[in-house]
């Protein structure tokens, strides 16, 4: 969430910033001045009566000493009324309390400066392209027909057993998926990260706390005693610090997990409905930094470019995209997308979105450092970023790497994970 008192003494830059992204949140900001002004003002209310309350209680000792029991007693009288007034003085703060806890949360964090402007990904901002999309000299194939006429990817089966946007893979499909999410394992290791393989469903308290609850509740499995399915390893990753104190000389913190990642997707109906988009359960592997503030930005760098490097292993095109303010993830302060080409649509499609989040995440968690030069205590930063969707990954290597007969050519990097086949074949 964003410091209080950064937006008091900041009021007109953040309700600028929050403008950028959407007007709703410059309503939810002045809704959440107001409370926090009646808010402090009943803060102060009571502070003063258990002022008055604590003084009362001395003068009581004083006259019980002095053996002026009628006026202790009335005095007496006059302390439970005051008591009675703060406790409903405090139940009334609670209220306020909980009205101004849930804007904090609803509240998105405010974007970067140099973060583009504008309403929709229309209006991201194109940096760079990488590879040559391949032209072929025959009619091509999606990855799903690709899929099914090599009998290794089969909705049918997954929409049998669980229901629609749902896949199954076997044979030398489960093969790939499981040789490409080894790939990047391996790949991110040999780069600094630690490996961590988490719970595959977190408490309410870890989606609070990466931002995910309340705002995308609709798009969370729920399952019993309030646990839910997580919809990315960020999730559970993130959380590995909640409530510590890091030691600054072992920041940069680097995790890589790879996890199932389960989403209702409530929100987009009718789109991405064929393949391997847009799924109710995916594989994904996640990229979680722990950084000192001022090493953000190069470190949100570092991180894109680890991830980018898996495509270029790969030698799969795709292009860079800087978010626009209206495209930012709730919990982002900056984003990179990077895209893949999918020959079939003809159009570059997302499959890694890269975000610095400042402290907005770890003022949710409270995960601090103490930096040897200063005497208090600060926010560390976190960033993440998918390295990469697996099923993504899965369909951009069918569709770049099918050749006219229907079959599909292992790329390079993957043949070791695949007992050196180089070719799927009907």
């Amino acid at each position: 969430m964003l410091d209080i008192k950064f937006i008091r003494e900041n009021i007109d830059l953040v309700r600028k910033k929050l403008l950028s992204r959407n007007e709703k949140y410059a309503l939810l900001l002045d809704n959440l001045i107001n409370i926090d002004l009646k808010r402090r003002e009943k803060i102060k209310d009571i502070e003063n009566l258990k002022n008055i309350l604590n003084d009362k209680s001395k003068e009581i000792m004083t006259l019980k000493k002095e053996n002026k029991l009628d006026e202790m007693n009335n005095l007496l009288e006059n302390l439970k009324e005051l008591k009675n007034n703060i406790d409903i003085k405090q139940k009334d703060l609670n209220e306020a309390e909980n009205s101004f806890q849930e804007i904090m949360l609803s509240i998105p964090n405010i974007p970067l400066d140099d973060v583009p402007e504008g309403k929709t990904d229309k209006d991201n901002e194109v940096i760079k392209f990488v590879g040559e999309p391949k032209k072929f000299d025959f009619d091509i194939s999606d990855h799903v027909d690709l899929g099914k006429n090599l009998d290794i990817l089969d909705f049918e089966v997954g929409a049998k057993i669980a229901g629609k946007r749902f896949a199954f893979m076997k044979g030398f499909g489960a093969k790939l998926e499981r040789a490409i999410f080894t790939f990047m394992l391996d790949t991110h290791i040999e780069k600094g990260y630690t490996e961590v393989l988490t719970p595959f469903m977190a408490n309410k308290d870890s989606f609070y706390g990466t931002g995910q609850l309340p705002k995308f509740e609709e798009d969370l499995f729920k399952c019993q005693d309030n646990f839910y399915l997580i919809p990315t390893a960020e999730v559970p990753i993130t959380n590995i610090h909640r409530k510590e104190f890091l030691d600054e000389k072992n920041l940069p913190i680097k995790y890589v997990g790879f996890s199932p990642c389960f989403r209702r997707e409530s929100g987009s109906y009718g789109k991405d409905t064929r393949g391997l988009i847009r799924n109710h359960q995916f594989d994904k592997v996640e990229l979680v930094k722990f950084v000192k503030p001022c090493d953000g930005e190069k470190e949100l760098l570092d991180l894109l470019g680890d991830a980018c490097k898996i495509l270029d292993l790969l030698e799969l095109p795709y292009r860079v995209v800087k978010l626009c303010t209206g495209d930012l993830g709730f919990s982002s302060a900056k984003t990179y997308d990077i895209e893949v080409w999918m020959p079939f649509a003809k159009e570059y499609r997302e499959i890694s979105s890269c975000s610095l989040f400042t402290d907005f995440q770890a003022r949710r968690l409270s995960v601090k450092y103490k930096s040897s030069d200063k005497k208090e205590s600060s926010f560390v930063y976190t960033i993440n970023g998918s390295g990469l969707a697996v099923g993504r990954t899965f369909a951009a290597i069918l569709e770049n790497y099918q050749e006219k007969d229907g079959s599909i050519t292992i790329p390079k990097v993957l043949r070791k994970y695949m007992n050196n086949l180089e070719k799927i074949s009907k």
